[in-house]
């Protein structure tokens, strides 16, 4: 495999725009049949999109974190879907930045910048809660470990080379095990069934005693033992997909409204469009999602600016921006999206046109994790200055 290797944040955000453009097109016909993207995913890789936050002494763009928020927003205004499946790639990217030996970095940075891929394999269905995870790295008399459990949304894993997968070790700390997708042991089950994100294929990963090298396991629990941004990089991009669902969801509205909708009658205007209630409606829902964006650059700023001497203070700064972008984002996703309808009129709740992949996108992808936990960290910390937690979700 081979990929072009960006050089810029200005060569990123122009690719990223041109590939928006280009998965824009078929984003309907591809949720409505669940044809999952596999030639898309391709194409991002190609691009060299996927190894931007790649280090400069690695060869890589080394792009900040508004750059990578502006290029989930793009992706994310055109298929929810799609932008959600990289997500996962760019949190274990920054978990061999952060944990990996040299020897690790090189090796997996050179993966990347050929253009292969890392998926996702760390929530767990039926245990206690989300960090409840029960997988175990067991250790074999020459230094190697099994690895032996089932991982459930599991988005970008079948798509992916690599598949970082969350276990515990015998020490019960926290370790990722970078897994071939073809490992012995390991099968990637396509039973995603989501209302919406429906092509994120976000199924269940198996792992049937999987051999895994030595040097193939990071140990990510020391990620939180000081301060840190894995959580506030992870949440800015989920927030940048909701941004970008919202977006994508009032553009659709406002060319739906201009081209096919019919004046209330009592408008007395010629055209939908020239309604001053569906005007002031719009004006509303523009200046949500101008917030969200707002909130969603902030954020990113702050987490860049955190990276510089990262102390205690700035990661928690970092976390409460991003705690802030996230919820605003998701509320503005599903509102935006819900509201496409009750300005579109009757005609745009036809299954055909398939204009509620919007909404069905934005409510299942803000189901991720709860934006009332990130206002009560909000609230603590304004008022009492408690920071937030070291737990990877903030």
């Amino acid at each position: 495999m081979s990929a072009h290797v960006i050089v810029d944040d200005a060569e990123a955000l122009a690719v990223a725009a041109t590939l928006a453009e280009e998965f824009r097109a078929g984003a309907s016909a591809r949720d409505a049949e669940r044809r999952l993207p596999h030639a898309e995913v391709d194409r991002l890789s190609a691009s060299g999109l996927l190894a931007v936050t790649v280090p400069a002494a690695h060869g890589g763009a080394d792009v900040g974190a508004l750059t990578l928020a502006e290029i989930f927003r793009l992706l994310a205004s055109a298929d929810g879907s799609l932008a959600q499946i990289p997500q996962s790639h760019f949190v274990y990217v920054n978990v061999v930045r952060r944990q990996g030996t040299e020897e690790q970095r090189k090796f997996f940075f050179a993966e990347v910048l050929a253009g292969r891929r890392f998926g996702n394999a760390q929530s767990e269905a039926g245990t206690r809660h989300v960090q409840d995870i029960r997988t175990r790295l067991t250790p074999r008399p020459d230094g190697s470990y099994v690895l032996t459990g089932v991982k459930h949304y599991a988005t970008g894993a079948l798509f992916a080379d690599w598949i970082p997968v969350l276990a515990r070790a015998e020490d019960d700390e926290l370790h990722v095990a970078y897994v071939p997708r073809d490992a012995p042991g390991l099968s990637v089950i396509d039973d995603w069934d989501g209302m919406g994100q429906r092509t994120t294929a976000s199924g269940t990963v198996r792992l049937d005693a999987v051999p895994v090298p030595a040097d193939r396991v990071l140990p990510h629990h020391l990620t939180f033992r000081g301060p840190q941004l894995h959580g506030a990089v992870a949440q800015l991009l989920h927030a940048a997909i909701d941004t970008g669902i919202a977006g994508g969801a009032l553009a659709e509205a406002a060319a739906f409204v201009r081209t096919k909708s019919r004046p209330w009658f009592e408008s007395g205007t010629e055209t939908a469009a020239e309604d001053p209630l569906l005007i002031q409606r719009f004006g509303e829902l523009a200046l949500r999602v101008r917030a969200s964006e707002a909130l969603l650059r902030e954020a990113a700023r702050t987490v860049d600016a955190a990276h510089t001497g990262l102390t205690d203070d700035s990661a928690a700064e970092a976390s409460i921006a991003v705690a802030a972008a996230k919820a605003h984002a998701a509320d503005t996703a599903v509102e935006v999206a819900g509201a496409l309808f009750e300005v579109a009129g009757t005609r745009s709740a036809l299954d055909s046109l398939n204009l509620h992949r919007h909404w069905r996108d934005a409510r299942t992808h803000t189901l991720h994790d709860p934006a009332r936990w990130k206002i009560q960290h909000i609230g603590r910390y304004v008022l009492n200055g408690t920071r937030p937690p070291r737990h990877g979700l903030l």
